[in-house]
């Protein structure tokens, strides 16, 4: 048996229709799971005659269970689930408003947190095994300049993954997270305007180069894969190296 091989198992990737949840969805297939896509509207380019693709939006009161059920739905033998979708709505925190807030903790928070519920729910009732991985996200444990919403529901995000492998730990539930560093996505797209900025993170990251929506796949494929059946609650730092040293490069 290949540990690391995911034939025969189904994922929902929750904003898989670009960015990193687009490169963990691919990651998935090339390590043979069977994957549902999600995005809020349009679908991913490039998906397969076989390929499924739910819209929905998370913030809606019933969105997570309303996914979840589409999914199963649509992939009876689902049995695993990554946590990506996620946003960023913040301004200077002096300047924050209560809307952007609720925004920020409804979609980074709520949602996964009832997402995740709504997964636990049907898979305890089929009896089935599985594993779930957040996206979470190097600012839940570093805060950055006007980011205090999300660095708040990134930190959230942490503690639910280790709480909620507590709890799903007697359902053989596994649920553990990975916290990408700066990684060049659409979130992100500052990237492309500011080249300048860019080599100040690069002086930073040890690997000396930005992260790609590629480099999560791998770890994600690993928490999901029969290599990781004894590891949960754990959270991944995928950031290249960014927040192992306190001074970058001269």
């Amino acid at each position: 048996m290949n540990p690391f091989s995911l034939s025969g198992h189904t994922v929902l990737v929750t904003g898989s229709s670009q960015g990193i949840g687009l490169g963990i969805a691919r990651g998935l297939q090339a390590a043979g799971a069977r994957v549902v896509f999600h995005g809020k509207d349009a679908p991913p380019p490039g998906l397969g005659a076989g390929d499924v693709f739910l819209p929905g939006d998370l913030l809606r009161e019933d969105g997570p269970g309303a996914l979840v059920r589409a999914a199963f739905a649509a992939a009876p033998g689902l049995d695993l689930l990554v946590c990506n979708a996620g946003s960023f709505f913040d301004r200077p925190f002096l300047e924050m408003d209560a809307a952007l807030f609720d925004r920020t903790l409804g979609l980074n928070v709520r949602a996964n947190y009832f997402l995740m519920q709504a997964f636990a729910r049907a898979m305890v009732e089929r009896r089935r095994p599985g594993a779930i991985v957040t996206v979470c996200s190097t600012n839940g444990f570093q805060p950055e300049d006007d980011s205090t919403a999300y660095d708040t529901s990134k930190g959230g995000l942490v503690m639910m993954t280790r709480s909620l492998a507590q709890s799903l730990a007697p359902h053989q539930l596994r649920v553990n997270g990975i916290a990408p560093g700066l990684i060049r996505t659409p979130l992100n797209s500052w990237t492309d305007r500011n080249p300048e900025k860019v080599r100040h993170y690069e002086k930073k990251i040890l690997q000396g180069r930005l992260g790609t929506p590629e480099d999560c796949a791998g770890a994600v494929v690993f928490l999901l894969a029969p290599a990781s059946a004894y590891i949960t609650g754990q959270i991944v730092v995928v950031d290249g190296g960014l927040t192992v040293g306190q001074i970058g490069k001269q």
